[in-house]
């Protein structure tokens, strides 16, 4: 009998099948965990709005997912996809059993430009994304994830939806959504439990991405205030560009807010996200085009771990973005709202915004706009009294000045000190004049960061205005213009209008001569009110109207003090008094002379040094 000889390729041969038998075994016994249903807390038979689970008869595709994933391919298998809806009197949300993803987010009482439903998310323009790594390496999305386990939870106070994901009886991902039984907040929760040896140490990321809708007539115009805002710190507001792509990396931060103009969905932790992600990319490419987004916003940051396990909670506001109703919900989130840097935003917060939510509760929008106006035109009267005193004053002095200019056309040095010296004699003081405008500026540019983010303004008429927060189109255009639009606005013609009549009164009462190298002031006259026509064809209407009204009530307040309070006789003759009486040079004046005589001296010494 011959002996046998070792086969070493046998050998190995039997130790493959051995360890391939051994796979299988354990692939089959994890793969057949018992009871797929959630645990006792979390019971599918007792919710009527649970989905039915049934496996598709794809055995290769399950089984290249088992191959992949091993213990997560209970995750990954395709199931049935439905939606659960959680409702309130404000909201109405949808949440997919895929990925336990918001598909639909609906703010019950109000409507778009169209008068159709306003959706905040609709049509996959809304995610939120968990990626998980495994200590295999594996990279998992939530957004992949079939979360077969779900229950509907009702206490007094609220409605609740629990997503749960299984490996095993005592292994989850869960995600739960929390609506209260009015208002705009829903509750957001993630948690993993018996995760803890499977899951690598590495950070788990959460992905917050949305396109955001049109919802006005003028894309453009609403595109100017979409904006991603974040809170950071303890009250530090800080935004991404308007335009074009930007990124920005950020830390403790409080909350992220993605600022749809007049509608906001704001995510809010209850704890200080570390090393935020943000990104922003504007879809706005033509105004012409039927665009339906106007921008993408994106955030990334790392979730709250405990002892290994995942364990999150945050909030999302889906609502308007009202001053009052978002101070309401707390942690300063009124501060995402554009009303202006420092002095300009403590106007609007402390005097406009009160003011005026006072004037709507007994009077229409438009009449509201009206009658603020008039209350600021009102307040700011002694200032245009100056201004105007001023005006008068330098006209009286013009032939004089123009006489100076002639005298010393060649030596500005003693031309201004000549004209300075006319001044001081006559009591007139030549900044005088600016300084009552310089007082107007705060409250001018206070009321333009008002009015395009007063939300009481939104989808208000008055008079052939259909919409005081957009813009009131009188006649469409079969054409557009470039910085124009495909329509022409009325009020913004009557603001412009009054603005060029305001100009020519003040700038016909001034002494103004035409000095070589300066822009002509006739140039100025027409420019400005061209150039307020252009900018507030595609603004807010209510914005127009207010500088319509303002203006007007300027002009008729200047020829009231013009025929009325003050006559130009009587400021002649106050000036010629006071060239009689020995008059202190002021501190302005005095100043300005030296430094003019001191240049005089300087102009000497180098003559003679050239001499």
């Amino acid at each position: 009998m011959e002996e046998q000889q070792f086969d070493p390729y046998k050998f190995i041969g039997i130790i493959l099948i051995a360890l391939i038998l051994t796979w299988m075994l354990f692939r089959t016994e994890n793969t057949n965990i018992s009871n797929p249903n959630i645990t006792e807390s979390v019971d599918v038979s007792e919710t009527k709005s649970s989905p039915k689970i049934n496996e598709f008869n794809n055995s290769s595709k399950n089984d290249e997912i088992n191959l992949t994933y091993g213990i997560f391919s209970k995750w990954l298998e395709p199931k049935e996809n439905e939606d659960l809806v959680l409702e309130n009197k404000n909201l109405k949300i949808k949440i997919s059993s895929k990925g336990a993803n918001l598909t639909l987010v609906n703010l019950k009482d109000f409507s778009n430009h169209l008068e159709k439903p306003l959706n905040l998310v609709s049509e996959n323009n809304h995610l939120i994304n968990t990626s998980l790594k495994s200590r295999l390496g594996l990279l998992i999305d939530t957004k992949d994830i079939y979360f077969n386990n779900i229950k509907n939870e009702k206490n007094k106070g609220s409605q609740s939806i629990i997503f749960r994901a299984n490996i095993s009886d005592y292994q989850f991902l869960e995600f739960r959504y929390t609506l209260p039984n009015d208002g705009y907040k829903l509750g957001f929760e993630i948690r993993s439990e018996g995760l803890e040896n499977i899951l690598a140490d590495e950070d788990v990321i959460l992905s917050w991405q949305t396109n955001l809708f049109r919802n006005s007539k003028s894309i453009d115009y609403e595109s100017r205030y979409t904006q991603l805002t974040y809170s950071y710190e303890e009250d530090k507001v800080d935004n991404l560009s308007l335009s074009g792509e930007d990124e920005e990396i950020e830390n403790k931060v409080r909350w992220i807010s993605y600022r749809q103009h007049f509608f906001s969905s704001i995510l809010i932790p209850d704890i200080l996200m570390d090393e935020v992600s943000f990104k922003s990319k504007d879809l706005t490419v033509d105004e012409t085009l039927d665009n339906r987004f106007t921008k993408e916003l994106t955030s990334s940051f790392k979730l709250g771990k405990e002892r290994g396990e995942i364990l999150s909670n945050m909030n999302f506001y889906f609502g308007p973005t009202d001053y009052q109703i978002l101070k309401s919900y707390g942690d300063s989130l009124e501060t995402s709202i554009p009303l202006g840097w420092g002095i300009f935003g403590w106007i609007n917060r402390f005097i406009f915004l009160p003011l005026f939510a006072w004037l709507a509760t007994f009077l229409p929008y438009g009449i509201a706009i009206i009658v603020l106006t008039i209350i600021v035109r009102l307040v700011m009267s002694p200032v245009v009294y100056k201004s105007y005193v001023s005006q008068i004053k330098m006209k009286v002095l013009k032939p004089e000045i123009e006489e100076i200019t002639k005298k010393h056309k060649n030596d500005a040095v003693k031309k201004q000190q000549e004209t300075m010296s006319l001044y001081g004699k006559a009591g007139v003081n030549p900044m005088s004049g600016c300084i009552p405008a310089l007082i107007q500026v705060p409250i001018f540019y206070a009321l333009f960061s008002f009015f395009p983010v007063a939300f009481e303004l939104r989808q208000k008429s008055f008079l052939w205005a259909d919409d005081l927060s957009s813009y009131d189109s009188i006649f469409e255009l079969p054409f557009s213009i470039p910085f124009y639009g495909d329509h022409i606005s009325l009020f913004p013609i009557l603001a412009s209008a009054a603005i060029f009549v305001y100009t020519l009164m003040t700038t016909g009462q001034q002494a103004m001569p035409q000095q070589e190298g300066m822009p002509n002031m006739k140039f100025i006259i027409y420019m400005m009110p061209l150039m307020m026509l252009l900018f507030f064809n595609n603004y807010a209407s209510g914005l127009s109207l207010y500088y319509f009204i303002s203006n007007t009530l300027t002009i008729l307040l200047m020829l009231v003090i013009k025929n009325f309070i003050i006559k130009e006789d009587n400021i002649k003759a106050q000036i010629a008094e006071n060239k009689k009486k020995p008059r202190k040079v002021g501190g302005f004046t005095q100043k300005f002379q030296k430094a003019m005589e001191a240049a005089e001296a300087q102009k000497k010494i180098n003559q003679q040094g050239r001499k």
